[in-house]
């Protein structure tokens, strides 16, 4: 119990480690195009979306996107109203790192990471970023698959069996634990991970991995709210809007978690591609039903916390 213990905590680092690496990797590459993007693509809610979506889908982040788009309406570069569509562009572009950890990728685990490892002994920035790329990537399939075989054996144990019964049994306990393990680690798309290599071991059920990636998505918002701190007016009611879109998106969905597992289940045949489909279909429902009244959705912000 202890070294299944020791060795999952490990997985997770490396997890943690790679997905670093990776957004670290790609952000430093395109940092300067990122912040161009965000500027000048956000004057219109569909135009903001899209460019939301695309940058989160590079740079595998939408934690550092929302942290970038805080910065940016703290400095007034954009107005608050611009960046709405950002936020629901990010939330919709995440999900595109979960589709990719269904994929079939260990074949590439070993040579992206010899590859990536050769590349970090360059100085040159560009080439030592590219290294970190590579490193990422592989550590993040290689921990996937560690996770999905320590799943099995260390739910197995009296103790943690019991909880997740629990969890499995009680939809909120599971949301909550899914909140709460992602304000802690800042990154959705790690918890959302690793619940989908519990669920590809049969460790939890469909329900239960839903209702964490549920949580996670109110859970990851506290990053943008540390990062509004300080930030002034503009900031802060970014910061405010990501956590209302996210929180009302998930209670409206609670109800439906059932009617979500019975879609995904006939979308995909392994769990955590089904898990993975039921993020896609949450996070497009929700900004796409928000999307046509995005200058609405601002003005109550505006009005909840500014009085006016």
């Amino acid at each position: 119990m202890i070294l299944n213990l020791l060795l999952f905590t490990l997985l997770i680092s490396c997890f943690l480690l790679g997905m670093l690496w990776l957004r670290s990797g790609l952000f430093q590459i395109a940092s300067m195009k990122v912040k161009k993007w965000l500027h000048f693509l956000t004057d219109t809610p569909a135009k903001g979306a899209a460019t939301g979506t695309v940058v989160t889908a590079f740079i595998h982040s939408s934690s550092a996107v929302m942290v970038l788009t805080v910065g940016l309406a703290s400095s007034g570069i954009i107005p608050f109203r611009q960046t709405i569509g950002i936020m629901l562009g990010s939330n919709i572009g995440t999900t595109f790192t979960l589709e990719m950890f269904t994929l079939n990728m260990n074949y590439l685990i070993a040579p992206s990471i010899i590859i990536g490892c050769a590349l970090l002994a360059f100085k040159k920035d560009t080439i030592r970023s590219t290294g970190l790329i590579f490193t990422g990537f592989g550590l993040i399939f290689a921990s996937i698959q560690g996770i999905q075989w320590v799943a099995t054996p260390l739910t197995t144990h009296p103790l943690l069996h019991a909880y997740i019964e629990k969890m499995n049994s009680h939809i909120l306990i599971a949301l909550l634990i899914g909140c709460i393990l992602t304000a802690l680690i800042q990154s959705s798309t790690v918890v959302t991970g690793v619940t989908m290599g519990f669920l590809a071991a049969q460790s939890i059920d469909l329900h239960a991995g839903i209702a964490i990636m549920l949580g996670a998505n109110i859970g990851t918002c506290i990053t943008a709210f540390i990062a509004s701190i300080g930030g002034g007016i503009q900031a802060r009611l970014t910061a405010f809007a990501h956590i209302w879109l996210n929180v009302i998106g998930v209670l409206v969905f609670i109800p439906l978690i059932p009617l979500l597992g019975t879609i995904v289940q006939k979308l995909a045949s392994s769990p955590d591609m089904q898990l993975a489909h039921a993020s896609v279909i949450f996070n497009i429902l929700c900004s796409l039903v928000v999307l046509p009244f995005a200058y609405k959705f601002a003005r109550f912000i505006e009005r909840v916390h500014l009085g006016r």
